[in-house]
């Protein structure tokens, strides 16, 4: 299959429209592909924009692995990626509200999202990590017991810290939380991805990571279950992008390795 030719630049603010903002009148497109697309044409997908580096703005664009990812297996199905962004809160009810097409925007693949949602085969793996301020005694997660964590709410992570205290912040970005870590008194640990933590660490904040992941995530694309069609062509696309290279061009760019070559003997699977 012929690769690709690079379509990674920062999309325009343009993309930038929030999901919320369309109306289930939108999707009476005239769309004729038989997938049930929000738009003609295009493939329009959410994320959060407050994940970074998986969705993010810069210079007012929106980018990223998820934003990217999203970008090849839309022009591999031969239509017009439209990201988008909208709250992470309520984004699985934008999807079943017809807001948007799907979900790419590193959601895990759980049994309770499973029973909303339909997912396609994983797009990467990562760790639940403990990150703490980088003069903290905290050393492992029995550490955390009592302590106040802060997580981005109605993710796997607020589960996760719930199992260790009641003591917790919630906030709409990961990155925030990692940064609040640096303000003395403010929080004592974050649970988020390993890649974010590292993200964050390159970048020089004075944080560190705890022990080994707590358990790898399976990150894949949602879409509302009666798209089936829908499924098995981005399935069939992601499938293709990983065979012919673009894949690993993409997640190399952003992370200098290939997300999916993960070595998962001996760790839990997040279910």
């Amino acid at each position: 299959m012929k690769k690709k030719a690079t379509i990674f630049a920062s999309f325009a603010a343009t993309a930038l429209l929030l999901a919320g903002c369309g109306s289930d009148s939108d999707n009476a497109s005239g769309d004729d592909s038989g997938l049930n697309l929000h738009e003609e044409g295009k493939l329009t997908y959410a994320s959060s924009g407050l994940y970074k580096p998986f969705s993010f703005t810069d210079g007012g664009d929106l980018t990223g692995f998820d934003v990217e990812v999203g970008a090849a297996i839309a022009e591999e199905m031969g239509l017009e990626p439209n990201p988008i962004t909208t709250p992470w809160e309520t984004i699985t009810q934008s999807l079943l509200g017809n807001k948007f097409d799907a979900i790419i925007g590193s959601m895990a693949i759980t049994e309770e999202r499973s029973k909303r949602v339909a997912f396609s085969d994983p797009y990467y793996y990562s760790g639940g990590m403990i990150f703490v301020p980088e003069n903290s005694d905290i050393a492992s997660a029995d550490d955390l017991k009592g302590k106040t964590i802060g997580v981005v709410a109605q993710s796997t992570y607020d589960t996760a810290a719930q199992e260790y205290t009641d003591d917790i912040k919630y906030y709409n970005s990961d990155v925030v939380a990692l940064k609040d870590l640096t303000v003395e008194g403010r929080l004592d640990a974050v649970i988020t991805a390993d890649v974010v933590g590292y993200e964050a660490i390159s970048s020089g904040m004075a944080i560190k990571e705890v022990g080994d992941p707590l358990w790898i995530e399976q990150a894949a694309v949602a879409v509302r279950p009666d798209d089936e069609e829908l499924l098995n062509e981005i399935n069939d696309a992601l499938a293709a992008i990983i065979e012919d290279g673009t894949y690993e061009e993409i997640s190399n760019k952003w992370f200098d390795r290939d997300l999916l070559d993960v070595d998962l003997e001996g760790i839990e699977i997040l279910k």
